[in-house]
């Protein structure tokens, strides 16, 4: 099976669950709209989302997964799966230790976190801290899900842990329709959306293990589990990765403790901006990552730099080739896209701008956040978590001086650009330091394949460049084209504010679909075909 199928099958999965989380955010925004309730909500998730790419998705699949893949290929089965058994144990029982400090500690977690959301009515300190508790078992379910795609996919089961994002999305969904009138203040639905999101994930993975023989047992005793060699290694390894992956997230963390200070509404902008940059990132960076580590992997096992670079070769062209027009497409078309998705309800004309400048800010550093998800991997697969976890260090005091420099100007949308330009500078030395050590020796023609792409993207950017201005995405314009296609539409399927929606979503997936179709035919006669990126494994 080739890795462009099996990056294809993550992306798609993928793609069905940034659909259904930008669902999920068009009902947060519709209902909620920004304001200090919807910022104390973000920054409470923020919180089991930060531990959870720290210790799980992060750092622990980052040491798991190749040691896991070594074991693999040179084991028996039986040790490999006494490895699991004890691996699991571990993990649960240190993520239930910090889940219970997480709970009591809530509110010394909320202000650290968020500063400027100070005590007091009407602040959201108080939601917020209720909120984190309700969510903070959530890093528990998502760190054993991270064990259990960890496994999948190092047996080369791609589609369940790219499938099971779309159930948090789901449950959150569901919060949003029949939880509401539960709870007193209704934005704690989302809360317990986000746990019932947490179990089914959890659920649906273990199932999986199940049905391939790796279900973990917790019989073990711990004290057998913390003393066997290939956990302690784990843990070795885990220690500069938490350092590494901590360095990222004090960035976020300081990011959302900026935003807390700034106008109502900003770490909400920042949210629905995140989102939809989240969508190339997710669908390229991490499906091509999480194909290429495996096999990147194997290759280092096997000494094969040649192997190893066309892999890094292979994932980096891929990223140029559909990076660039989302970028083009965050920028030039980020008007139509923050107003079809969200501009409903309780988000008023004001949130639509504000998300907007957030959203170009964040497509300037696009190409370095998906290139990061490529090249880290390299040093991964070659067990070697310092080199980054340096980097990461120099990153993270970069993107403060550039916050300094362009936050008093730009405001919430300078904390976007800087963490966009500081992931352009983390790629940057993560290459830097694979060429030096000729553990990447790059194979492609460069020079050529840019010169094929830049007619693309020219023709792409005049096309976006023209429904951005000549659309009016917010329908203030009565004689615009978004007024007609509503009037025509209300005249076959009624009057009513659901058709004055639809014209709009109608007009952004016209226009979607037409860029897709102008790229990729321009790469045609460019002389691109799909086979020159199918590489086997």
């Amino acid at each position: 099976m080739s890795l462009l199928r099996s990056a294809a099958t993550i992306s798609g999965l993928t793609l069905l669950s940034r659909i259904t989380g930008l669902i999920r955010d068009i009902l947060i925004a519709r209902t909620f709209g920004a304001s200090p309730l919807t910022d104390a909500f973000w920054v409470a998730f923020r919180i089991p989302n930060l531990l959870r790419r720290l210790f799980a998705e992060g750092a622990f699949s980052q040491a798991f997964v190749p040691i896991l893949g070594e074991q693999k290929a040179n084991q028996a089965p039986e040790k490999v799966k006494t490895l699991l058994d004890h691996v699991a144990l571990v993990l649960f029982i240190s993520l239930l230790v910090v889940t219970i400090i997480g709970i009591i500690g809530a509110p010394i977690v909320v202000w650290a976190m968020a500063t400027g959301m100070r005590q007091g009515e009407g602040s959201g300190f108080a939601e917020a801290v209720w909120m984190t508790r309700m969510m903070f078992p959530y890093i528990l379910c998502m760190s054993l899900v991270a064990f259990a795609s960890g496994v999948l996919n190092t047996w080369k089961k791609f589609a369940i842990p790219a499938f099971t994002p779309v159930l948090l999305n789901l449950a959150m969904i569901f919060a949003c329709f029949f939880l509401i009138g539960t709870f007193t203040q209704p934005i704690y639905a989302l809360a317990a959306g986000v746990m019932l999101g947490g179990i089914a994930q959890l659920t649906v993975q273990w199932i999986a293990l199940a049905k391939i023989g790796l279900l973990p047992s917790f019989r073990h005793k711990i004290r057998d589990a913390w003393h066997n060699p290939d956990v302690r290694r784990i843990i070795k390894l885990m220690g500069p990765a938490i350092l590494g992956v901590s360095v990222a997230q004090i960035s976020i963390l300081i990011n959302t403790n900026i935003a807390t200070w700034l106008p109502a509404g900003s770490v909400t902008w920042l949210s629905f901006a995140d989102r939809l940059m989240e969508f190339p990132t997710a669908l390229l960076g991490i499906a091509i990552g999480t194909v290429l580590l495996p096999s990147l992997s194997a290759a280092n096992a096997k000494e094969d730099v040649q192997t190893y670079s066309r892999l890094l070769d292979w994932g980096l062209r891929l990223v140029f080739l559909l990076g660039l027009p989302c970028v083009l497409g965050l920028a030039l078309l980020s008007e139509g896209l923050v107003a079809s998705l969200f501009n409903y309800g309780a988000f008023t004309h004001k949130d639509v701008l504000m998300t907007q400048t957030a959203v170009v800010a964040y497509a300037v550093g696009l190409i370095g956040i998906l290139s990061v998800k490529i090249l880290a991997p390299g040093f991964y697969a070659k067990q070697d978590i310092k080199t980054p976890v340096k980097i990461a260090i120099f990153v993270l005091i970069s993107t403060q001086i550039l916050n300094l420099i362009f936050v008093p100007y730009f405001h919430h949308a300078g904390l976007a650009l800087s963490v966009g330009l500081g992931a352009t500078i983390n790629a940057s030395f993560l290459y830097i330091g694979l060429r030096r050590r000729q553990a990447y020796i790059p194979h492609s023609r460069w020079l050529p394949f840019f010169a094929r792409i830049l007619p693309a993207l020219i023709v792409l950017g005049a096309w976006l460049y023209g429904a951005q201005h000549f659309i009016d995405w917010q329908m203030q314009d009565p004689n615009s084209l978004n007024q007609s296609l509503s009037l025509f539409l209300s005249q076959w399927l009624g009057n009513g504010h659901w058709v004055a929606s639809s014209s709009r979503i109608m007009a952004l997936l016209i226009v979607l679909v037409i860029s897709a179709i102008i790229y990729f035919a321009t790469l045609f006669m460019m002389g691109f075909r799909l086979k020159d990126f199918a590489r086997q494994r």
